[in-house]
């Protein structure tokens, strides 16, 4: 009985956890280029009391054993980076990527960090930026006087300054791709930085070498589905309340024991 109060001690913590994950994801359903987490769990360690295979007679084995399970414990949690959908904006440095790859963001200290947030601006001098005010990378700077500013679906820059209306190119925005984009680590703003499990990125042109395509004037929504976290809660909170039975029980069973022993 003991036992089973411990068990279904682990099994509460981690709906806890799940619940935790879900409400993250509700939380940031509106939240451009969010990409959504779901928990993984697996069970504890198992107390062998007799060894599956071992013999029970000279010519007979056991054919199953006599193992008891401990629990379960959160052994992580993955990011999920299918595409969301694409809203349109109108806006001319609202860029989107259809596709695979991560815009290249510079931080404070120089290192470099990820993002499918694509919502830039402008700072004083002209530098494209995020809504941190970090630049992009690779940099990119647009005058004062510009007239129309085009992206497009490969990265390329073009602008037209004054009355001339001649579009000239300035720059392309590159892409970084990663091997296990999973293993990323976010460091919230949107933002993600390179580890070991992801691996080290490949820098392109969007549209070449897999990676996807930038679409100007548009956002990528979230790809949170609120229907599937609702549902999602409402079995995390069966399944908590089934842990919390066993509770329930054991303590029952171990008030009759004391009570009548």
């Amino acid at each position: 009985m003991q036992g089973a109060l411990f068990v279904a001690k682990t099994g509460l913590a981690a709906q806890d956890t799940a619940l935790r994950v879900v409400s993250n994801n509700l939380a940031n359903a509106n939240t451009d280029g969010f990409k959504r987490d779901r928990a993984v769990f697996e069970d504890l360690l198992y107390q062998v009391q007799r060894q599956p295979g071992a013999q029970s007679s000279n010519n007979t084995e056991l054919p199953s054993g006599f193992q008891l399970g401990t629990g379960v414990r959160t052994v992580g949690t993955q990011k999920i980076f299918t595409q969301g959908t694409l809203e349109i904006t109108e806006q001319n440095l609202d860029l989107a990527i259809e596709g695979d790859g991560f815009f290249q963001v510079t931080q404070p200290d120089g290192t470099i960090s990820y993002t499918r947030h694509g919502q830039f601006q402008l700072n004083q001098n002209g530098d494209v930026v995020t809504a941190e005010g970090f630049l992009l990378e690779p940099q990119l700077n647009i005058p004062a006087d510009t007239t129309s500013l085009t992206i497009g679906v490969d990265g390329v820059v073009s602008l037209a300054q004054g009355s001339t209306g001649t579009a000239t190119q300035v720059g392309t925005i590159e892409l970084a791709h990663f091997t296990n984009p999973a293993g990323l680590q976010a460091i919230g703003s949107n933002q993600f930085i390179e580890t070991v499990a992801s691996g080290a990125p490949t820098i392109g042109q969007p549209g070449l070498d897999g990676l996807g395509q930038v679409v100007q004037g548009a956002l990528e929504n979230s790809n949170v589905n609120s229907v599937e976290e609702l549902v999602e809660m409402i079995t995390v909170q069966r399944a908590f309340e089934m842990n919390s039975k066993v509770i329930s029980t054991a303590d029952q069973m171990l008030s009759f024991v004391t009570q009548q022993l």
